[in-house]
C-alpha cells in the first residue's frame, strides 16, 4: 500500500508530483507560456539527466503540455486555434520540418473502445498524400515539393495477435518514413485535465502505460526514426475521483489542514484497477480527434501550402 502511486501518462503531473512531496529534482527544467487570448497554458518540461527521468518515471526529452480548459466544448472557432497551436509545438519537436520529408503518423488504439478511439479516429481525418505522390510526383497538386503523408491503425494484440510494436516495426522497414507521429488515449491523474490536455513529446511512447497495461515502446531506439507522441488523457482511475472528491469535502472542514492529497490516495488504492470516464465521451472523443488531426494536417502541410502558389486557398483540414 504504501507503494502505491497513481497514474499518469503526463509528464507535467509527474513533475508536480514530485513537488508535493517536497522533493528536489535537478535535471529538470520547465517553461511556462500563457496565450490569454486563446485561454492555453502551455508548460515544457525538459528531463535533462538520467537520475531526472528515474526519478519521474520518463525518458529524457521534451514535454510539452497545452491545457484548454473549454477544449470539450463544441466551438469550432477555438478548436481551430487549439489546432494552430499544437501545430506550432508539432514543428517545433519535428526534426527536418523545414525539409520535404515522408511522415508515417500511427493511431494507437481500439476503436470498439470509445475513451481509447482517439488515435483510430484522428486517422481518419488526416490528409494523406504518399500514394498520390509516389505514383504521379509533387505534380499532381502541382507543387514543387510535398510531404509524403501515410497512416496506419495498428489496432489492439487482442484482435490482432502481434505487438504493436511489432506491427509498426514492420510498416517502418518497408516504407522508410523520416519521422512517426504516434497518437494514444492517456491517462491523468487529475479530472480537472481530462479531455482538456494535449501532450506533445519527443521521446515516443509506451502503449498501455497510464492502465498498467504495458506493452512495447514506440520510441527512436526502437524503430530506428525519431517519434513524436501526441495524446489526450481520456481516463481517470477511481481512486483519482475519490481522492479529488475527498479532497474537497476535506477543504471545508476545520483542522484538517494538513491531510495530504496522496496520503488520503493511498487509503483507496484498490480501487486503482477501475478507470472512469466522461459520460459524453463519444462526442468528445470525435471533437478532439478532429481537433488534433487538423494541427497535424496544418503542421506537417506547410510545405505544401508554401510550394503551391496555385492552391493557396487550400485548407489542409
Amino acid at each position: 500500500m504504501g507503494n502505491f502511486q497513481m497514474r499518469t501518462d503526463l509528464a507535467l503531473e509527474a513533475r508536480e508530483s514530485i513537488t508535493e512531496a517536497d522533493s528536489e529534482l535537478r535535471g529538470v527544467r520547465v517553461e511556462e507560456y500563457y496565450h490569454e487570448e486563446e485561454d492555453i497554458r502551455v508548460t515544457k518540461v525538459m528531463i535533462d539527466t538520467k537520475n531526472a527521468a528515474k526519478a519521474m518515471g520518463k525518458p529524457m526529452g521534451i514535454y510539452v503540455t497545452m491545457e484548454a480548459p473549454a477544449m470539450v466544448e463544441p466551438d469550432e472557432d477555438y478548436h481551430r486555434e487549439i489546432s494552430a497551436r499544437l501545430a506550432e509545438e508539432i514543428l517545433e519537436l519535428l526534426p527536418g520540418a523545414d525539409n520535404e520529408q515522408s511522415v508515417l503518423v500511427v493511431g494507437l488504439g481500439n476503436r470498439e473502445v470509445t475513451a481509447d478511439a482517439l488515435g483510430p479516429q484522428v486517422v481518419d481525418n488526416l490528409f494523406i498524400t504518399r500514394h498520390i505522390v509516389k505514383e504521379y510526383g509533387t505534380a499532381a497538386y502541382n507543387c514543387r515539393k510535398m510531404n509524403q503523408i501515410s497512416a496506419l491503425e495498428p489496432g489492439v494484440m487482442a484482435k490482432t495477435g502481434m505487438e504493436t510494436a511489432e506491427i509498426v516495426k514492420g510498416v517502418v522497414e518497408q516504407t522508410s518514413p523520416d519521422v512517426l507521429i504516434v497518437i494514444d488515449a492517456l491517462a491523468a491523474r487529475s479530472t480537472k485535465r481530462l479531455n482538456r490536455t494535449i501532450q506533445i513529446t519527443n521521446t515516443g511512447i509506451q502503449p498501455g502505460s497510464g492502465v498498467g497495461n504495458h506493452r512495447n515502446a514506440l520510441t527512436r531506439e526502437s524503430l530506428g526514426v525519431p517519434v513524436i507522441a501526441i495524446g489526450i488523457p481520456t481516463v481517470v482511475d477511481a481512486a483519482t475521483i475519490v481522492g479529488d472528491a475527498l479532497e474537497k469535502l476535506l477543504e471545508e472542514e476545520e483542522g484538517l489542514e494538513n491531510v495530504r492529497y496522496r496520503e488520503k490516495q493511498l487509503r483507496f488504492a484498490e480501487l486503482n484497477n477501475m478507470y472512469m470516464t466522461g459520460k459524453d465521451i463519444d462526442a468528445v472523443i470525435k471533437r478532439v480527434s478532429y481537433t488534433v488531426s487538423e494541427g497535424i494536417n496544418i503542421a506537417i502541410g506547410e510545405t505544401f501550402l508554401e510550394n503551391c502558389p496555385q492552391n493557396t486557398e487550400y485548407d489542409p483540414a
